[in-house]
């Protein structure tokens, strides 16, 4: 066996937006949100299912599968490769329309179902050490959760560093495959969950067609480039600011050497000659 990348553009939608083999994006929804009552997933409707000419022009470091089960629930499941600006404005703006969507002006407030945003990211949030995060809207001292209906569930992949033998719940299961799938060459002996195995199945690469391997490649190299992009700002931005750095210190010495010759009667024109600041600037002093 030969698994992609899940967080490769084609690999993601393939296994988790596939609308023939739906068993895998429900185990995963069913290991990541805690409904009450114990109340399970049964079944899903994909909103944007897998479709390879969609893939092939779409953005590769925001990948989203959008669904709704058998009682209306809406799931926004996200794979982002690098944060971007406003990451928190984003998920809390996509998520709420996903909510408010559900019903048209002067419709009963009542008809209006949970939405959940699931995101899988390759980069850390908050504080918080652990791998997987929830996030509600709840009172601060009582904890009480008052306001319901939106949910945010955050994996965070640099945070998850468990070996195969310390897996112990279905969560580190999937995140564990997310992450590894890769680098592995067999499903591994402790899994049980029927959709995690399909999930496995669908990320070798021996069960693809010429097509999809095609796209798969053109997918991560695009996905590669945008990541480039970014650090070579980010390089740009850091130089740009040691830059500015070193001429702002350069410029407080200049003033500080121009107020010492002021203090021993150098002419304004005589200091400016030694410290290349401007008359104007000496005057000022």
């Amino acid at each position: 066996m030969k698994f992609a990348d899940v967080t490769n553009d084609i690999a993601f939608r393939k296994i988790f937006g596939n609308e023939n083999k739906k068993i895998s994006l429900i185990s995963f929804l069913n290991a990541v949100i805690v409904f009450p009552n114990g109340n399970k997933i049964t079944d899903v409707s994909i909103s944007n299912p897998y479709q390879l000419p969609y893939l092939a022009g779409g953005k590769s470091t925001i990948l989203d599968v959008k669904a709704t089960d058998q009682v209306g629930n809406t799931f926004i499941v996200e794979m982002q490769v690098a944060e971007a600006d406003f990451f928190h404005k984003r998920i809390l703006y996509y998520t709420s329309q996903s909510y408010v969507s559900q019903i048209s002006e002067g419709k009963a407030y009542k008809k209006l179902k949970p939405a959940y945003f699931i995101g899988i990211l390759e980069f850390s949030i908050g504080n918080n050490p652990n791998y997987f995060s929830c996030h509600q809207v709840r009172d601060i001292e009582t904890g009480e959760q008052v306001i319901q209906d939106i949910e945010f569930n955050f994996i965070e992949l640099t945070k998850f560093n468990k070996e195969i033998h310390e897996l112990k719940t279905p969560i580190d299961q999937w995140t564990y495959f997310i992450k590894n799938a890769e680098n592995l060459d067999l499903i591994p002996e402790n899994v049980k969950d029927e959709g995690l195995k399909e999930a496995y199945l669908e990320a070798d690469k021996h069960n693809w067609t010429k097509l999809e391997l095609e796209n798969y490649e053109r997918a991560s190299i695009k996905e590669q480039d945008e990541i480039g992009i970014i650090e070579l700002a980010e390089k740009r931005a850091e130089k740009k600011g040691k830059e500015e750095g070193i001429k702002e210190g350069e410029k407080k010495r200049a003033i500080e050497i121009a107020k010492n010759l002021k203090l021993k009667g150098l002419s304004a024109q005589e200091i400016a000659d030694l410290t290349e600041l401007t008359k104007e600037e000496i005057l000022e002093l």
